[in-house]
């Protein structure tokens, strides 16, 4: 049984296929789409609140001719002790996927090990695998040619990523970027290296060589495509507010920092943003910001996923 917990669960082939279903899937929203989740029901389980992972594949699934079920962690037995290895099993006797926003990566591994459909993680703590593909994807549709390779058209290029680096997006984007053919440069305050975790992830993969870490922003954005950032304190991480905002402050992308990048340099956020903090309102103001393009196709990437996830034989 195949599952999407991490960027490199998808072979190449399924990569090419998932890039060209959102392109299709978006060409053709509103007509005809073929029900490929048809008499299936994905279920949603969510520990953490969202706007759009929630929203994107409610509709997804309905789109596709599916029906989405939303279980809140408190509306099931998980929190009365159940143990995840045997929600996993009777989940898998009444739905067709699972969809998973939760805390701990090893949930989601753990759900996929002992159930018998496919697991997709919709975020952990530790990567953000929908996000990276979506946002790949947004990149592609800037550069590829009309009609062209989407997936060629990422090769070589650079991703500079600043404020805090040691968290799941730019851990999902160490993988991402190796797996499209990227360089990403990681700039943070000095304690917000990457984690030891994610440098054995990316050793394991054979990604040593996709990525830097400097202290210096005005180094990361060098020669960059994109310049990326997330915000600065993440959901769980409320109580190092002010000590996070301090220690950040030089990363925030500025309009002097994002000049710095090459001029047709995109900017990208994966939201919300807080104007102000991580981004200043001029970057946000930017023809060339394309955040809401990214949150528009997390509907159009996650529906190719549960589309190629949905061809395999139940388990």
């Amino acid at each position: 049984m195949k599952h999407f917990l991490k960027e490199t669960d998808l072979q190449s082939h399924e990569v090419a296929e998932v890039f060209a279903l959102a392109r299709e899937f978006k060409a053709k929203r509103g007509r005809h789409v073929p029900p490929v989740l048809a008499q299936q029901t994905w279920a949603m389980i969510f520990s953490k609140s969202s706007t759009r992972t929630r929203v994107s594949f409610e509709v997804g699934i309905h789109e596709l001719g599916g029906n989405p079920l939303f279980l809140n962690r408190n509306d099931i037995q998980l929190d009365r002790g159940e143990s995840i290895e045997d929600t996993a099993k009777v989940l898998s006797r009444f739905v067709h996927g699972l969809i998973v926003r939760t805390h701990d990566h090893s949930d989601v591994e753990r759900l996929a090990a002992a159930g018998s459909v496919p697991v997709i993680n919709a975020l952990t703590d530790f990567l953000h695998p929908c996000q990276i593909y979506t946002d790949a994807f947004t990149m592609a549709e800037r550069w590829a040619e009309r009609g062209g390779d989407l997936l060629a058209s990422l090769k070589g290029r650079k991703i500079a990523f600043l404020g805090d680096t040691a968290c799941n997006m730019p851990n999902s984007w160490i993988l991402g970027a190796g797996m499209f053919g990227m360089q990403i440069a990681l700039a943070g305050p000095a304690e917000f290296e990457p984690t030891a975790e994610i440098k054995a992830l990316a050793t394991a993969e054979g990604f040593d060589d996709v990525y830097t870490f400097t202290t210096d922003p005005f180094e990361a954005v060098k020669d960059a495509d994109v310049v990326y950032t997330d915000v600065w304190v993440s959901m769980g991480k409320e109580e190092e507010t002010k000590a996070r905002l301090a220690q950040m402050a030089p990363y925030q992308v500025t309009e002097e920092l994002f000049a710095s990048a090459k001029p047709d340099a995109l900017f990208m956020h994966c939201l919300p943003a807080h104007a102000g903090e991580e981004v200043s309102q001029g970057v946000l103001d930017n023809e060339r910001c394309i955040i809401f393009d990214q949150a528009e196709n997390r509907l159009h990437t996650q529906k190719a996923i549960m589309a190629v996830l949905a061809q395999q034989p139940r388990g």
